[in-house]
């Protein structure tokens, strides 16, 4: 059972619900997500399961004739971008049925994600509890133990007010998602071989020029190739709104990808910049947002001297 009251401290008495669970294998998995699923189909609540794809196999057997009742969504792919789970799988789901509590399980860290994945995936664990907070939403968020690192874990206690293990439920000792937020705004430094192209307002369609053009002798074709002019034309586009009218372009290769960077000297203010579905008849706004739905995977640092926004492409 997951309930808000061994939550402490200024969220205890919010109708969000964040808890972790601890699992070790199979069995603890589906010890942990079974019932949680099937106790909200009983109280008729819509569940969601976005988790990886062997779990997913793995939840969908067990549920049998009740997952017909259950949206299914492979976190792999719906996912991997980590800035695309917020309003692409999360809110999607949850504003679609407004009025009572909506379960979902999400599991958006796990051991295949790379090394260039993991502080987003924190980020986007600490921010989940932003863009939910006040509203009759629980998000259970399942954590191998066995396949995940001590700092993985760890980060698990800084972003969840709830940790489940072992079936037993206990407030985190260490919940503090603005920390976590903090933790993870790290310096994005590009390669020092990264073609650069400096743009203002006059040389913004050749900024984009010169990105797709790299891009296109990067190994980038077809839709890939659009994709990158869409998001630079978005972000630099943001550069003269919010950035002091000028930044910097850096495209360059690697591991199979083509990374994208635009730079400028404005500050991101608002930690869920990108990540709240457009409203309806919403106009501007939108930039960010469509960069995390095109991208592979997104990363932001922000401060005082400016902000850095890199993009992968994948070919």
């Amino acid at each position: 059972m997951v309930s808000t009251e061994a939550v402490t401290g200024p969220y205890a008495r919010d109708p969000f619900v964040h808890p972790a669970l601890f699992y070790r294998d199979d069995e603890d998995y589906l010890t942990g997500t079974v019932p949680f699923v099937l106790d909200g189909l009983r109280a008729a609540e819509p569940v969601a399961v976005a988790v990886p794809g062997a779990n997913l196999r793995l939840l969908r057997t067990a549920l049998g004739r009740d997952g017909a009742r259950v949206r299914f969504l492979d976190m792999a792919e719906a996912g991997r971008n980590p800035g695309r789970i917020i309003p692409a799988v999360l809110r999607e789901f949850a504003d679609r049925h407004p009025g009572g509590r909506v379960r979902i399980i999400g599991e958006p860290i796990w051991a295949g994600r790379t090394a260039a994945e993991y502080g987003p995936c924190v980020q986007h664990e600490a921010l989940i509890n932003l863009a939910f907070r006040g509203r009759t939403v629980t998000i259970l968020c399942p954590y191998d133990t066995g396949g995940l690192d001590a700092d993985a874990l760890a980060d698990a206690w800084l972003t969840h007010p709830v940790i489940i293990e072992n079936g037993r439920e206990r407030p985190s000792h260490a919940y503090a998602p603005e920390r976590a937020i903090a933790a993870h705004n790290e310096p994005l430094p590009p390669p020092a071989g990264a073609a650069a192209f400096s743009f203002d307002a006059e040389r913004l369609p050749v900024a984009r020029e010169f990105a797709v053009s790299t891009g296109e002798r990067l190994g980038l074709t077809g839709q890939r190739l659009g994709d990158l002019a869409l998001a630079v034309s978005e972000l630099t586009t943001n550069s003269m709104m919010h950035g002091a009218g000028r930044g910097t372009v850096r495209v360059w290769a690697w591991a199979g990808q083509v990374l994208c960077q635009v730079e400028d000297g404005g500050r991101l203010g608002d930690p869920l910049a990108g990540r709240r579905p457009a409203a309806p008849g919403q106009i501007g706004g939108r930039g960010l947002l469509m960069v995390h739905q095109i991208a592979d995977l997104v990363r932001v640092h922000t401060g005082p001297a400016g902000t850095a926004i890199r993009f992968h492409l994948g070919g």
